[in-house]
């Protein structure tokens, strides 16, 4: 089977817009924030450096309900704004 040079040149050009379109599409993944309904997510790594707690402690936060979370694919995250909620009522408990 012979492939004629003008049907060749049309698909490495059709290749070459599918890879161009592919490539638009990471770089917007990549410096696109992870969001939720317009909110920030966090992962558990997020959280135990800014509230520096052990992974467990977060375990036992989820697990009474003081801070709500969601799984996706196996992993925590956890709305910026139910964080900081969770740290104000923390804080109010301190007064």
């Amino acid at each position: 089977m012979e492939v004629s040079k003008e049907f060749f040149e049309t698909m490495i050009e059709q290749l070459f817009d599918k890879i161009e379109v592919a490539d638009k599409k990471i770089d917007r993944l990549l410096n696109h924030d992870v969001c939720l309904k317009g909110d920030e997510l966090l992962d558990n790594q997020d959280l135990i450096g800014m509230l520096k707690v052990s992974h467990r402690t977060l375990q036992r936060y989820r697990t009474k309900g003081k801070l709500p979370y969601c799984n996706l694919n196996g992993k925590s995250f956890y709305r910026l704004t139910d964080v900081q909620k969770f740290i104000n009522d923390q804080f109010e408990g301190v007064k």
